[in-house]
């Protein structure tokens, strides 16, 4: 049975190219995106010019021949920020695009926000920070109770465990968590060891857990969680396979800790897979574009992904059990159409702004 995605609209396009090193090839370039941005009059400069900061393994599956192609197609330049050079003496920049980690880049983006209002940062290093830590990651979540007449979103019961595993038992059981558990690490920064999860049946098993880190009560989903990406107001929804269901016959015969190095990936993808309809079916669209818009403004972020489960047997109940920065879009069917629509949207917007010149 094939199944049908999910997306919002987005714009065709098609073109070939690659991302701009240097900024006399940026100015030797003669490229009109008046028409792209809807705008009635020339801007001042004739590019959307997009410097990134990414690591080398971001600008690998992100910057992909496909996206720079559509991209110049479309008048968006993709410049490569030298990260040896002071911020403000590169550009000028409509857009900087990052997903670098540390202090001293953090105070680098901020000094450079204040300093240049005019260019978009996506996004804002202070937001980003608040989905690396899985304490407050989901917090936001909770705080919406949100419910309508499409489902109702909530968070799975969990429990923060800094320091000690002996002391793990006892603060599950006075917190009251019911076995099975998932435990994942604190601190979500995008290396490999964050992603890794482990599934403790019993009691005496949490003992071999490893803080800091997060547990949260496990919960049946028929084996397959919902991607759901962010691009400003853009969603688009992917199937991924997960942790199949644990009936309680498994519960009373399985003991220890089952160690997982990466849940959902796009090896994993459950879309063309024949499911029962009932497991499969999206998550309804007007619910996600409620939680999608909210969350956009409490997190203050623009690029992020939420993992979703649906509880077996309920249909409308869905738990947000991740959410991630800036996630692997390049593993989104048709990801470039939608990306270039949303910097043009953020260029369009700019200019429109700024009084006629």
């Amino acid at each position: 049975m094939g199944l049908q995605e999910e997306i919002v609209p987005y714009v065709n396009g098609g073109g070939g190219g690659g991302p701009y090193n240097d900024k006399e090839e940026v100015e030797d370039t003669v490229m009109d995106v008046s028409a792209a941005l809807g705008i009635g009059f020339p801007l001042q400069r004739k590019h959307v010019i997009v410097g990134y900061a990414l690591t080398s393994k971001k600008i690998k599956s992100f910057l992909q021949p496909k996206l720079e192609g559509l991209a110049r197609n479309k008048g968006i330049l993709f410049v490569a920020i030298d990260q040896s050079r002071p911020l403000s003496d590169q550009g000028p920049f409509d857009i900087v695009l990052h997903k670098l980690t540390g202090k001293e880049w953090r105070q680098i983006l901020e000094d450079y926000r204040k300093t240049h209002p005019e260019v978009t940062v996506l996004d804002p290093p202070d937001a980003i920070q608040h989905l690396h830590n899985r304490q407050s990651m989901l917090q936001c979540v909770a705080d919406m109770n949100l419910s309508t007449s499409y489902g109702k979103v909530d968070v799975p019961r969990q429990l923060v465990i800094k320091k000690d595993a002996s002391s793990i038992p006892d603060a599950v059981t006075k917190a009251g968590l019911t076995l099975p558990l998932v435990a994942k690490p604190l601190v979500a920064d995008g290396s490999a060891k964050s992603h890794e999860l482990s599934l403790a049946y019993d009691q005496y098993s949490l003992r071999k857990l490893e803080p800091p880190l997060v547990l949260q009560e496990f919960i049946n989903h028929g084996g397959v969680l919902f991607k759901v990406y962010i691009v400003g107001e853009a969603i688009k929804v992917v199937r991924r396979f997960s942790l199949p269901d644990v009936c309680k016959r498994e519960l009373a015969n399985n003991a220890g800790v089952c160690r997982f190095p990466r849940v959902s990936c796009a090896a994993a993808s459950a879309d063309d897979a024949d499911l029962d309809p009932v497991i499969a079916e999206l998550p309804p669209r007007p619910l996600l574009e409620k939680l999608g818009k909210e969350l956009r403004r409490r997190l203050g972020l623009r690029l992020f992904n939420l993992d979703i489960i649906r509880e077996h047997g309920t249909g409308d109940q869905f738990y947000v059990i991740d959410i991630n920065y800036f996630p692997g879009y390049g593993k989104v069917p048709e990801y470039e159409h939608i990306f270039t629509d949303f910097l043009l949207g953020l260029a369009q917007s700019k200019y429109k702004k700024r009084p006629y010149q």
